[in-house]
C-alpha cells in the first residue's frame, strides 16, 4: 500500500517527539549549553537582548537567534525548566528531520525513499544529541536545509517562483543570525557545488531578480544585527572579531584527516554508512544513479571543505550527516527493494549491520545488569522496560533477517533509538556517582555570602549558570578589590597560603560539578572551583 507525504511525515513527527522530546531534563548542562543559558537569562533579568552578554560581559562572537529563542521559551517555561530551555532546540531538530525527507523527495520522488533517509538522519547519533542539547550548530543547519529544499524547488522549475526564493533567502538569513558563515560553508557551499556539477543551474537567467531579491532578505534578516553591534560598539565587535578569526587558526588544530572517520558520527548506521560510500559497490545496483551521485559528491565535498579548516572538533561534523543520511538511505532502498532476491555477497551486508545490532540489543538484559553491578535501586522499572523493549528489538531484527524481509528489519531498527529516549533514558543517572559533588547554586544560601559580591576567576560557565547570576569576573588576581572591602571569590585552583595571608582570604568550600568520581573518564578539572571569602574587618 502506497502511503501519501502526509502520512510518512506524521510518523516521522511522532519519531521526532520520541527522539527530541521525552526525557529532555535527565542529562546536566553542558558547557555550550551554559553559555546559551547565561545569555538568555540576562536577556530575561537584565534587558539585554541586543547587546547580548555573559556573566554581564559582552558576548557577540555568535548571533542571538537561538539565545532569543531559548529566552523566550524560558519566559514560559521558567528559567529553572531544563525541557523550557531545551525545546527550541527539539523544534529545530524536528525542522531538520521534515527537511530532510522534503529535500529528498525533490531529488528522489519516491515517498518511501525519502522517509527511509529521514529516518537515517533521525536516528544518527549526532543528530540525537544535539537536538537534545540547547546549542547553536542544530538551529543553523536546520534552518539552512530548509532553506536548500526552497532552492531546490527553485531550481526545478522555469518560471522564477518568487516564493521559493524569498522564503529560501529568509531561512538563510536565520541560519546566520545563528552561528554566523557555519553552515554556509558546510552545508550550503557543498550543496551548490555538488548540484551544480551533477543536475547544473538551467533556466537561470529568468531567475536573477528572485536571487537578488533573496539576498537581499538574507542580508535584512542575517547582517543587521552584526551590523548594529559593529555600529554601536565598535571596539569590542572588532575584538572579539579578530579574537575568533585567530581561533579558527589555532584553536583546537587537527591534522587535514582528522573528520575522514565521519560516517561513524551516524552511530547504529555506521557500517551501512561506510556501505554507501563505496561508489563502485553501490552505483550498479540502484536506480537512482543520478541522485546517487549528488548525495556522495555533497557528503566529499562538505568533509574536504571542512578539513581545509584548521580548528576541527567532532561537532562540526553534524552538517556532513545531513547529505551522507540521503547517501546511506541507497543502501537501504536497495536491500528492501530486493528482499529474498538478495544472494551472497550482497546478503552479507544485512547480516553482520542489522546482526550486530541485534546482538547488542539482546545482550543488553544481562551486560548492563553487570556493568552496573546490580545496584538498580530506584532504577528497576526502566531497567525491566529496557530490557524487555530491545529482547523485542533484537528478536525482530533477527526473525526478519531469516525471511529477508529487510523492510520490517530497517523499521524495527529505525525505532530502537526512540525508544531507548523513551524508556532507557532515566536510567542515565546511574553513570553518575560522584560523592563530592558540590553545585554553586547553594552559595547563596550560606549566611555569610547573602549580601558580599561574587567575583570569579577562571570560572567555567557550568559553575556560573548553577550559581543563578552573574559573576564579576577577575582576570588578574593581582587585582582584587580594595582590602577593606568584604567579598567572595570563586577560583579554579588552589591559592597558596601566602596569597591568602596577604589578602586576608579564608577557604570556605569546594564546589564540584563532575556527575562521575574523579579519577573516571569524563571527570574534568574545569567543573571545580574553591570559594574564599574576606569577611570584614572587626
Amino acid at each position: 500500500m502506497k502511503l501519501s507525504s502526509t502520512y510518512y511525515l506524521i510518523f516521522l513527527l511522532g519519531i521526532c517527539l520520541l527522539l527530541f522530546f521525552s526525557n529532555l531534563d535527565v542529562i546536566y548542562v553542558n558547557i555550550m549549553e551554559a553559555r546559551n543559558f547565561i545569555s538568555a537569562r540576562e536577556m530575561l533579568t537584565h534587558n539585554h537582548w541586543i547587546h547580548t552578554t555573559l556573566s554581564l560581559e559582552p558576548r557577540y562572537e555568535k548571533p542571538p537567534l537561538p539565545t532569543w529563542l531559548t529566552a523566550i521559551s524560558a519566559s514560559i517555561f521558567g528559567l529553572d525548566s531544563l525541557v523550557g530551555l531545551r525545546l527550541p532546540a527539539a523544534m529545530a531538530a524536528t525542522l531538520m528531520i521534515i527537511s530532510s525527507y522534503l529535500v529528498s523527495l525533490k531529488i528522489i520522488a519516491d515517498k518511501r525513499h525519502a522517509f527511509v533517509n529521514a529516518l537515517v538522519l533521525a536516528s544518527s547519533f549526532f543528530v540525537v544529541f544535539s537536538g537534545r542539547n540547547g546549542q547553536w550548530d542544530i538551529f543553523c543547519h536546520a534552518f539552512m536545509l530548509f532553506a536548500i529544499y526552497k532552492l531546490l524547488q527553485a531550481f526545478e522549475t522555469s518560471k522564477p517562483r518568487w516564493r521559493y526564493w524569498l522564503t529560501a533567502g529568509l531561512f538563510m538569513g536565520l541560519s546566520f543570525m545563528s552561528k554566523g558563515p557555519v553552515s554556509f560553508y558546510a552545508l550550503l557551499f557543498p550543496f551548490l557545488i555538488a548540484y551544480g556539477i551533477i543536475y547544473k543551474f538551467r533556466f537561470f537567467k529568468k531567475k536573477r531578480l528572485p536571487l537578488l531579491a533573496a539576498i537581499l532578505i538574507f542580508a535584512g534578516v542575517g547582517l543587521t544585527w552584526g551590523l548594529y553591534i559593529y555600529l554601536t560598539n565598535p571596539g569590542v565587535a572588532k575584538a572579539i572579531a579578530d579574537k575568533e578569526t585567530l581561533a579558527w587558526a589555532e584553536r583546537n588544530v587537527r591534522p587535514w584527516y582528522y573528520y575522514w572517520s565521519f560516517f561513524t558520527q551516524s552511530g547504529i548506521w555506521t557500517f551501512f554508512a561506510f556501505i554507501g560510500l563505496l561508489y563502485p559497490f553501490i552505483i550498479n545496483r540502484i536506480p537512482y544513479k543520478k541522485a546517487y551521485r549528488f548525495t556522495i559528491l555533497w557528503t566529499l565535498i562538505g568533509v574536504v571543505l571542512l578539513s581545509i579548516i584548521p580548528e576541527k572538533k567532532s561537532r562540526y561534523l553534524l552538517p556532513i550527516l545531513i547529505p551522507l543520511a540521503l547517501n546511506t538511505g541507497f543502501v537501504f532502498n536497495y536491500l528492501i527493494q530486493q528482499g529474498r532476491k538478495l544472494k551472497y555477497p550482497e546478503i552479507i551486508i544485512p547480516n553482520v549491520g542489522f546482526g550486530l545490532i541485534a546482538f547488542i540489543c539482546l545482550a543488553f538484559p544481562i551486560g548492563g545488569y553487570l556493568y552496573f553491578n546490580g545496584e538498580l535501586e530506584g532504577y528497576w522499572t526502566p531497567y525491566i522496560l529496557t530490557s524487555i523493549f530491545l529482547i523485542c528489538i533484537g528478536g525482530i531484527i533477527i526473525w526478519q533477517l531469516w525471511k529477508k524481509n529487510y523492510k520490517i528489519v530497517f523499521y524495527t531498527t529505525s525505532f530502537m533509538l526512540p525508544g531507548l529516549m523513551l524508556l532507557g533514558f532515566p536510567m542515565a543517572p546511574l553513570f553518575y556517582g560522584n560523592d563530592q559533588f558540590n553545585s554553586t547554586a547553594i552559595l547563596r544560601t550560606l549566611p555569610q555570602l547573602q549580601e558580599i559580591p561574587i567575583y570569579g576567576h577562571e570560572v567555567t560557565p557550568e559553575l556560573i549558570w548553577e550559581l543563578g547570576e552573574p559573576l564579576q569576573v577577575i582576570n588578574d588576581l593581582s587585582q582584587l578589590p580594595d582590602e577593606q572591602t568584604s567579598f567572595a571569590i570563586l577560583v579554579n585552583q588552589e591559592l597558596p597560603a601566602t596569597f591568602l595571608n596577604e589578602h586576608q582570604l579564608q577557604f570556605v568550600t569546594k564546589f564540584d560539578l563532575n556527575y562521575v568520581n574523579k579519577g573516571k573518564k569524563g571527570y574534568k578539572n574545569r567543573l571545580t572551583s574553591r570559594l574564599y571569602v574576606k569577611y570584614p574587618n572587626p
